[in-house]
């Protein structure tokens, strides 16, 4: 939180102390002050140009720069935990030896560069996006209405990147009841382009008895592949104890 907003925060509480009589009036009539504040503040950081200043403002960005200056953007990572809220946010630049740097955004920016080389080139992502994090849920929740897909949405995995020249949010939405959804948006008007429904234990029977060897464009890790086979796991577990709970008896009719 930048000094000028904490500044606000802190004077405008400040006034709502000043008196009791005024305290009371002034809360009574916007309960939600204070929440609505910080609401904004991390509206704003589901913004896409809040990640991309955050990083040209780092130190680790212009000192890479001045080592990479071909190097461009990409592509974006990013994981919406709505359960947790637990997010993380990464861009990628690829490089003309063909490896990829990776920069984490969440907290103090880092970076990473890959070891290997990736031989299909990258597209370059421009920087101007339209579509905002905050609005891929509602726009995933749209079209779930108007297929009649009644699950919440508990985690998005977001990659925007180019594709066939159009800029693309491929998002894997995890479900509650085991369920998964591939939807591709349009960056540019928010259309959705691709809808795709799949059951998370159809998809796991055929990696049970084989070992995955992830690349850097796949972004999953071993650590990452055992986490999923445990979470998947635990919301079988917990579908299945749902299902053999009793149900309650109607009420007998007097």
């Amino acid at each position: 939180m930048s000094k000028s907003k904490i500044g606000f925060l802190y004077f405008s509480i400040s006034r709502l102390r000043t008196n009791k009589t005024r305290d009371k009036r002034t809360l009574n009539q916007n309960p939600n002050f204070i929440n609505h504040f910080f609401l904004q503040i991390s509206i704003k950081k589901m913004k896409f140009e809040h990640y991309l200043k955050k990083l040209h403002d780092s130190s680790e960005y212009k000192k890479f720069k001045s080592h990479h200056k071909k190097s461009y953007l990409c592509a974006g990572f990013f994981v919406l935990d709505y359960e947790t809220g637990k997010d993380m946010h990464q861009l990628d630049f690829s490089l003309p030896n063909g490896r990829v740097a990776t920069f984490f955004l969440d907290e103090k920016v880092k970076s990473k560069i890959s070891s290997q080389a990736i031989k299909k080139e990258l597209p370059e992502l421009k920087t101007e996006i339209k579509t905002d994090l905050d609005a891929l849920k509602g726009i995933v929740e749209d079209e779930m209405k108007n297929r009649t897909v009644t699950e919440k949405i508990k985690k998005i995995i977001a990659i925007l990147h180019v594709m066939d020249n159009k800029t693309i949010w491929n998002l894997q939405c995890i479900l509650d009841g085991l369920t998964l959804l591939n939807v591709h948006v349009d960056d540019a008007d928010k259309t959705v382009l691709k809808f795709e429904k799949h059951s998370l234990l159809e998809m796991m029977k055929p990696l049970a008895n084989m070992q995955i060897q992830p690349t850097q464009e796949t972004k999953i890790s071993p650590e990452d592949l055992e986490k999923l086979k445990k979470s998947i796991e635990e919301m079988k577990k917990q579908q299945e104890n749902k299902e053999n709970q009793p149900k309650e008896k109607p009420a007998k009719k007097k």
